[in-house]
């Protein structure tokens, strides 16, 4: 009987925690702000035009309950500040709970809820579909669709998108105690005379003197500075001790989904921006992708030069700013040959898991089937409701702007990245990965295939940085049989260790699981 109570309550409980997701992929939300102030669109424009991040004070009801003291703000830049030259009362929103009351939270213990007001995306579709695919790869925030309404009016149908705040860092790093930065530049502020040359957010070195940094990126915890200096000098002067500094694996996974996903208002665009960095307790800095509505060729710009066509697009070199000392996160990354075949890997991941396969139309019809009545009941949407069913397959028109369709971008990329050189060539086959328990020890062996090496890289933690050792084909480890393509190496037992395979050949590479290091194998 007690059995059958315990189960009862453990439904229950998750039943409940699934039902106050507020990010849940499968539900609408509707979300009501209630101000006393009938000038409250004017005291929000005047705090937004003070650039102080100054709140307005209302009530907020979500999943019927209600709560006070809420502070409520505008938020962004273009998407604000276009759409507000326009009259629009669609203008995006950022509710903090806890202004007022501190340990006041959200359904699901959220403090932050923003609303994106899909600005320059007709298709309504890439910031979900965009996040669900970066989710895959790497901690990424979450994100799905609201309506909201201001005095019980609907002001309209926007994007539900998580922030990245402490619980985030909890959830996905095992603490929040450490350097958080959100690289976005300040457009107008002037860099020191005495200071090196940088380039927005583009991690370029500028000098010991901290104050360098300030115009190029926005200080989210107490302190950091120092840190974020001393990252860029590992970065471009001392590159081969990176890993000591950087997570590489999740820095290879961004820039492959933003490349495969012609992502350029990005780090690897003209504005070089729309990521967080954040140094965990081991001291590694974690990159976490943002901002994700003109993703699909939504952007036109890599560089500072004119904009890219459709064809420009669907084209985009795998390797755009490979040689670029401009862009230190890709070019000096990528000159190491092994990070650079695994970013390769990475890239033909991506494409196949998701694009091959058809599944980012299957899951861009899904989501546009969804929220179908809502983006036509919108009173305010920003863009005509034909455009909303074409742009998932073809080009239409956002603030004077062609936005190609994101079918239309992604059949030929897909075509051209399957030519490409690299992208063809065979890459090691991994396979009858085991791991056996031998007295203290762990007995990890691999069949790899059209290796020229193999590597085993394990953690013994959960958030902890793996460490990366060359596997042997000597007979000696366990592995059979010398030049049998049978790899071992043995490790230290230690409770909760994980690992993946890296097999590398003079041109590729391959990792197993194909989702390292998001997926990996397990020591009981």
């Amino acid at each position: 009987m007690a059995k059958y109570i315990y189960w009862f309550i453990f439904l229950c409980l998750s039943y409940v925690s699934y039902g106050q997701d507020l990010y849940d992929p499968n539900q609408v939300l509707d979300i009501y702000i209630e101000f006393s102030d009938p000038l409250w669109e004017a005291r929000l424009d005047s705090l937004k035009q003070e650039g102080n991040d100054g709140r307005l004070i209302g009530k907020v009801k979500i999943k019927g309950i209600t709560y006070d003291s809420i502070g409520i703000r505008y938020k962004g830049n273009s998407s604000y500040y276009n759409v507000r030259k326009t009259k629009s009362s669609k203008l995006p929103f950022n509710l903090k709970a806890n202004t007022v009351k501190k340990g006041q939270r959200f359904p699901g213990d959220v403090k932050t809820i923003k609303l994106s007001n899909v600005f320059r995306d007709p298709s309504f579709l890439r910031e979900v579909l965009s996040y669900r695919i970066a989710g895959m790869y790497l901690p990424s925030p979450k994100a799905n669709f609201a309506r909201l309404y201001i005095n019980n009016k609907l002001i309209g149908f926007y994007n539900n998108t998580s922030s990245v705040d402490n619980d985030f860092l909890n959830e996905n790093f095992g603490g929040n105690e450490g350097t958080l930065v959100k690289c976005d530049p300040s457009w107008n502020a002037q860099v020191g005379k005495k200071c090196g040359k940088g380039e927005k957010s583009s991690l370029m070195y500028q000098g010991k003197d901290t104050t360098c940094y300030y115009a190029n990126y926005e200080m989210k915890s107490n302190q950091g500075w120092e840190s974020l200096a001393e990252l860029t000098y590992v970065l471009n002067k001392e590159p081969k001790k990176l890993e000591s500094k950087l997570n590489i694996d999740r820095t290879l996974w961004m820039h492959a989904f933003n490349n495969v996903l012609v992502n350029l208002d990005s780090y690897a665009g003209r504005l070089c921006h729309n990521y967080y960095l954040f140094q965990d307790s081991f001291g590694i800095f974690q990159p976490i992708p943002w901002d994700m509505n003109l993703s699909f060729g939504g952007f036109r710009y890599a560089d500072e030069k004119r904009a890219l066509d459709n064809e420009g697009l669907q084209k985009l070199s795998p390797f755009t700013h490979y040689k670029s000392p401009n862009r230190p996160l890709i070019s000096k990354v990528l000159e190491t040959p092994l990070y650079r075949k695994i970013y390769v890997a990475h890239l033909k991941t991506i494409l196949e898991e998701f694009f091959i396969s058809g599944k980012y139309q299957t899951l861009g019809n899904q989501i546009q089937s969804q929220i179908d009545r809502y983006v036509r009941e919108d009173p305010n949407k920003l863009y005509p409701y034909e455009t909303f069913r074409q742009n998932l397959n073809t080009t239409s028109e956002a603030e004077g702007a062609k936005i190609i369709g994101i079918g239309e971008l992604m059949k030929e990329r897909i075509a051209y990245l399957q030519a490409h050189p690299l992208l063809k060539k065979t890459a090691p086959r991994i396979s009858e990965v085991k791991h056996e328990v031998k007295d203290s020890e762990v007995v990890i062996t691999a069949k790899v295939m059209d290796a020229e090496s193999t590597y085993l890289c394990y953690r013994t933690g959960k958030y902890a940085p793996f460490k990366r050792v060359k596997m042997q084909d000597d007979g000696e480890h366990f592995d059979q049989a010398a030049d049998d393509q049978r790899y071992g190496w043995k490790i230290p037992y230690n409770k909760g260790t994980t690992y993946y395979l890296i097999g590398e050949a003079a041109k590729t590479a391959s990792t197993s699981p194909a989702r390292a290091a998001m997926k990996y194998y397990e020591i009981p």
